[in-house]
């Protein structure tokens, strides 16, 4: 098993930039798949990026493609997401997100970014 803890989340201008950090316990990091979600008042929580084990290949949503990156440091135990020219409409609940195979088994307890306009 694996305990996920959010950090980084806050309140930035239209424009400006987080970077969200995600430490792992346990040591198998490596073994899971990564990924950010986000969860905005009154609709569904949506995925926003994923990385692979080896940290070789990311996928985003069409909605932060060239804004945010995703990476992670498996000697730290930790996924970052790094959010660039940050909108209103990236304001939401981000939650961490851990798999071994095919579904998003473990997940942490989420931080809030606001982005005023």
């Amino acid at each position: 098993q694996v305990q996920l803890a959010e950090s980084g989340g806050g309140l930035v201008q239209a424009g400006g930039s987080l970077r969200l950090s995600c430490a792992a316990s346990g040591r198998t990091f490596s073994s899971y798949i990564m990924g950010w979600f986000r969860q905005a008042p009154g609709k569904e929580r949506e995925i926003v990026a994923f990385i692979t084990r080896n940290g070789l290949t990311t996928t985003y949503a069409d909605s932060v493609k060239g804004r945010f990156t995703i990476s992670r440091d498996n000697a730290k135990n930790t996924v970052y997401l790094q959010m660039n020219s940050l909108k209103p409409e990236d304001t939401a609940v981000y939650y961490c997100a851990a798999k071994l195979t095919s579904s998003w088994n473990y997940w942490g307890q989420g931080t809030q970014v606001t982005v005023s306009s």
